[in-house]
């Protein structure tokens, strides 16, 4: 009998693990089909959401957009920029405030994203991968 309720108890807590691992989405570094890029690395998308570069590898007008919220926008913060939420609204805040640049577009959900990144080959992403469809490609997975 404790080898049956050990061995429920040891289920129950692998289920839970599964579970939280499932409602975690993966997140990914969307372009427009239309663009020329096909792919990045990590330190060039990092350096065009902090502002350091204005343009996508090869050239091109980068439009950064980001989720307003949310565990996409968390982990792109801290696997990409690895900064927290403060330390991002400050970078930004001193690019808005020098002149030099601009905070990446908030923008309210994936779907959304996705329907504006389809539409302007300038603009680069981070959405949910459920997300994903025809109309973008992915350029990095975090």
């Amino acid at each position: 009998m404790k080898k049956l309720s050990l061995s429920l108890k040891v289920c129950a807590g692998l289920l839970a693990v599964s579970a939280c691992m499932l409602s975690h989405a993966e997140t990914v570094i969307v372009v427009s089909a239309k663009s020329p890029v096909a792919s990045m690395t990590k330190e060039q998308v990092s350096d065009l959401y902090l502002g350091n570069v204005k343009e996508f590898p090869g050239g091109g007008q980068a439009l950064p957009v980001l989720l307003s919220s949310g565990s996409a926008r968390s982990d792109f913060l801290e696997k990409i920029l690895g900064k927290n939420e403060a330390q991002a609204k400050a970078i930004w805040s001193r690019l808005v405030f020098s002149g030099k640049g601009s905070a990446p577009r908030d923008m309210p959900d994936s779907a959304e994203t996705v329907k504006l990144i389809s539409n302007n080959p300038n603009c680069i992403g981070v959405v949910e991968k459920s997300a994903v469809n025809a109309s973008v490609k992915v350029v990095l997975s975090l």
